[in-house]
């Protein structure tokens, strides 16, 4: 199955961009992208500078797996109603909310963990945290797939994306320099992190407004009513000595647990173990990269100012550059080849970090390095989520997704975890080098993705 593109004017493809749907898709990246770099990246320079060894560091990143395993509760998500919330707000919103809220409560417990003294609290609540996150973004991405058509779905992956990194670069840079600012210690002051993680905190009403202002999406909900009326009749008639809450219960794990996934392999039938191949595999350069930049700047000398002020300038205006070139491209030439694109530069990127690991403490430098890796970032996600987008069947939208960006992270997150050893036993010039070579494989998958979406084209 492969999805047709549309041939839009450089105008008409701009005006995507103005729709209410577009413009609440920023906001809404954003909310998703905060919590992020505030379980991983921003606490990882957090431990660092409170002491904790780089494989400790490397292992607590295995609380991204968190993300890796979301597909478990997507059902839940896709399905199951919150008692009050989901008949005020809707299934979506009532989701969004409750995951929002536990959000502003474990950043905020975060904030009041001293990671010297309670190394195990700190981990504990990183994980409720990154779980709440992981329930959000289940949320996000079906409420995201639901309000627009397949062919605007670039569009929106470009608006998400752009909020998605702006927020990144709060929960990154801002969160440093608001670390910086309250520091009142020379060396090491839990006070200035609990006050960067409260402001995080209070940064999530972003997402918090926008979801009480935003409508429910109403795609194909009758289409799963009457799924699961099918379904359920089916169980009556195939059971029917079996009690009536039995029968329910089975016919509802059918729906919303098999049926995701028995609808994905239909359709792709032996090509869902390429396509699994490629989405298990696209990301692995820079995440196994990422756990390790903040330890890394810090270890060459950079300050928190120094990476704050450069990932502020730098970093937002190539992450606005990445993401619209991202859609805009993806838009003329087609996602494959964006996805080919922005694969490239993510792990030619990585040989900069390398690069910057043999010239020292060296701010141009580290301009030159951020601004590169934002500018491919931006390119590869906004045609990544557009690509798994068109992979997903609205009918079982939070459950198919979440398969995919679950098995998107698996691979990548476990690596990442060795990442310190890695480090220690080789340096962090040749570590960058070998993250770079992991994204050879994602380059052969994405061409021959590519050659099997173009055979199907033909034959539809």
């Amino acid at each position: 199955m492969a999805v047709k593109m549309i041939k839009r004017t450089w105008q008409e493809s701009l005006r995507i961009y103005l729709k209410p749907a577009a413009v609440r898709m920023f906001f809404l990246g954003f909310s998703s992208g905060l919590p992020l770099l505030l379980v991983l990246g921003t606490l990882s320079f957090w431990l660092r500078e409170a002491g904790v060894d780089l494989k400790t560091i490397g292992i607590m990143s295995w609380v991204g797996l968190t993300y890796a395993t979301k597909w478990l509760w997507a059902p839940l998500v896709d399905r199951l109603p919150i008692p009050v919330l989901t008949r005020v707000f809707g299934r979506r919103r009532a989701w969004l909310l409750m995951s929002q809220f536990v959000l502003v409560w474990g950043l905020l417990a975060m904030g009041m963990t001293d990671p010297k003294v309670n190394l195990s609290p700190m981990v504990w609540l990183a994980l409720l945290t990154a779980f709440a996150s992981a329930t959000q973004d289940i949320t996000l991405d079906a409420y995201r797939i639901e309000s627009a058509e397949v062919s605007e779905q670039a569009a929106l992956a470009a608006t998400y994306q752009t909020g998605y990194r702006f927020a990144m670069i709060w929960a990154g840079a801002g969160a440093l320099a608001l670390a910086a600012f309250a520091s009142e210690a020379v060396g090491y002051d839990p006070q200035s992190w609990f006050f960067a993680y409260s402001v995080m905190a209070a940064s999530m009403s972003v997402g918090i407004v926008t979801v009480l202002l935003a409508p429910e999406p109403k795609t194909l909900i009758d289409r799963k009513q009457v799924i699961s009326l099918c379904t359920l009749d089916r169980y009556r008639q195939r059971y029917t000595a079996m009690p009536e809450g039995i029968i329910r219960v089975l016919a509802w794990f059918y729906d919303a647990v098999c049926l995701p996934f028995i609808d994905f392999f239909q359709r792709y039938r032996w090509h869902a173990v390429l396509l699994l191949a490629l989405i298990a595999t696209y990301r692995v350069s820079d995440v196994v990269m990422g756990v390790m930049a903040n330890p890394f700047y810090q270890d060459l000398g950079f300050t928190k100012q120094e990476v704050a002020a450069v990932s502020k300038v730098f970093g937002v205006v190539m992450t606005l550059v990445g993401a619209f070139l991202g859609g805009f491209i993806s838009m003329r030439i087609g996602v494959m080849r964006t996805l080919f694109l922005g694969g490239l530069l993510s792990a030619l990127t990585n040989l900069l970090f390398s690069w910057l690991a043999t010239q020292g403490h060296h701010v141009p430098y580290l301009v030159l390095t951020v601004s590169a890796d934002n500018l491919a970032a931006g390119i590869a996600s906004v045609a990544f989520l557009a690509y798994l987008s068109g992979l997903t069947n609205v009918a079982y939208t939070a459950t198919q997704y979440a398969l995919f960006s679950s098995v998107m992270l698996l691979l990548p997150k476990f690596l990442a975890g060795f990442s310190g050893f890695v480090v220690e036993a080789i340096g962090y010039s040749s570590f960058f080098i070998a993250t770079a070579l992991l994204g050879v494989p994602v380059l052969v998958l994405v061409w021959v993705a590519m050659k099997y979406q173009e055979r199907s084209s033909k034959d539809d």
